[in-house]
């Protein structure tokens, strides 16, 4: 068995999200996924706490890219015109190179309702994150509740789009795009830069 090589956690993920794709989410055990790679499942477990886990790993990374957004909006600006920032700055961690890992992601995601609940889960915990950073800023409850809810909404809508087959725009585009039409619906102008 091969150890202590750096990258495990990657190698696994990789492997993890191939196994899930091919042969299924339900039908692959961590046994296989550590295996697949020339590791135990003893290091798999030292890596992640399930194999669900392993879809998920990294979600830090996305929560701090949205709240480093927040931070560098304008003092100024309005709740929406932060969740803008906050949705730019997340959208530069979906990169060109990371489009058919998402979409073969979100494909074993779409299959399973279990992975379904927990990706709800994951955008739930990140508009909490948005809002409580707005409430920081001196937003009133309500208003931060809102604005980070819909950008959520945004970033998901987005985000569907951008692993369409086909699609070549950037996701910081499209979601400015979402952003754009979720106003125009509203009534309001579309802050700017977007």
């Amino acid at each position: 068995m091969v150890r202590w090589e750096p990258g495990t956690p990657e190698r696994l993920q990789r492997a993890a999200l191939e196994l899930f794709a091919t042969r299924g989410y339900e039908q692959t055990t961590a046994t296989e996924i550590a295996r697949s790679v020339g590791l135990t499942e003893r290091t798999f477990f030292r890596h992640f706490t399930d194999k669900r886990e392993v879809l998920f790993h990294g979600q830090h990374v996305l929560r701090e890219a949205f709240l480093t957004g927040v931070e560098s909006a304008p003092a100024d600006a309005s709740p929406i015109d932060v969740v803008a920032c906050a949705l730019r700055s997340a959208s530069a961690f979906f990169t060109d190179e990371r489009r058919p890992h998402s979409r073969t992601r979100q494909s074993v995601i779409d299959r399973n309702p279990a992975l379904q609940e927990r990706e709800s889960h994951k955008l739930g915990s990140l508009a909490a994150a948005i809002a409580e950073s707005l409430r920081a800023r001196g937003v009133d409850e309500l208003s931060a509740t809102l604005a980070a809810k819909t950008g959520m909404i945004v970033f998901g809508t987005a985000f569907t789009l951008w692993i369409g087959e086909g699609e070549e725009r950037s996701l910081a585009d499209i979601a400015d795009e979402v952003l754009r039409k979720l106003l125009e619906l509203v009534g309001r102008t579309p802050p700017a830069g977007s």
